[in-house]
């Protein structure tokens, strides 16, 4: 089926949206020749559908995208931010229940880090808070080993070269002294790959704990460790401009208020000690 002016949205966007697969792997289901529309298998993402197409995934109708939703997670030390990991170390997704929908991270934290995770079940809602031009800072409470001066940090606030990848400037206070270590606050807008490690490191001070506070205006706040909650469909409206989901009606939604969570693998570990 070739590419037309059809109106609507990109086949794998909504093969995404419908929780069929990723956007990637929606369009390797396509090559296969297991998605149809209309009746029609089709063998190219260059299509764009809308509400009126029949679409089916191996001969059985897709389910109806749900609307945008959003859960603020506390993410433990110990999870890796990945829907799998090579070296079978437990996974953020391992600790979430079976009665939530397909979710994607926004963003990532490190397996030693810690604080707030966003999920989302909307791949291009991810993409877009991801994105540097968004202008959503990310804010973390970080503990360093040393005693650094308000000039040692100044490279951050300029911008800092790192094995030949520039850091954008970094919003950095040094906080308060404790013993051997120190706290600083610090805010980025890139989230690059272990970019607050990597900067730190490459002015000699060491990163003993890192914790996400705030991701744009979602704020981690008393979120116990381990704990999901779900954004207010207001809230969403509010701070993104969406026509979100009513919770009460959205299927798969996690009960109302905060949950408390473990991994799975990490439950039979303790246990087998």
């Amino acid at each position: 089926m070739e590419k037309t002016d059809h109106p609507g949205e990109r086949i794998a966007k909504v093969l995404a949206r419908a929780g069929v697969a990723s956007r990637r792997d929606s369009e390797r289901l396509i090559a296969e020749g297991r998605i149809s529309v209309n009746g029609r298998v089709i063998d190219s993402p260059a299509l764009n559908v809308t509400d009126k197409d029949q679409i089916a995934f191996d001969g059985q109708p897709i389910a109806k995208a749900e609307e945008t939703r959003l859960w603020r997670f506390h993410k433990p030390t110990g999870l890796v931010s990945t829907t799998r990991d090579e070296k079978g170390r437990p996974t953020v997704f391992d600790a979430l229940p079976d009665d939530l929908p397909r979710l994607l991270t926004i963003g990532r934290l490190d397996i030693n880090s810690e604080g707030l995770l966003l999920f989302t079940n909307d791949g291009a809602l991810k993409r877009k808070l991801e994105l540097p031009a968004t202008g959503w800072s990310r804010k973390y409470r970080v503990r360093i080993n040393g005693n650094p001066s308000e000039d040692d940090l100044s490279p951050l606030r300029q911008g800092i070269t790192v094995d030949g990848e520039r850091f954008r400037p970094m919003a950095v206070s040094l906080d308060r002294q404790q013993g051997a270590n120190a706290w600083l606050t610090m805010s980025i807008k890139e989230g690059k790959n272990r970019e607050i490690r990597r900067a730190l490191g490459e002015i000699g001070l060491k990163v003993n704990r890192l914790i996400r506070v705030s991701y744009g205006p979602f704020q981690l706040g008393d979120l116990k460790e381990g704990g999901i909650e779900e954004v207010r469909p207001r809230v969403l409206r509010d701070q993104l401009g969406l026509q979100a989901a009513d919770p009460s009606a959205a299927k798969g939604k996690a009960k109302k208020g905060t949950r408390i969570l473990q991994s799975r693998r990490g439950a039979a570990k303790r246990k087998s000690r």
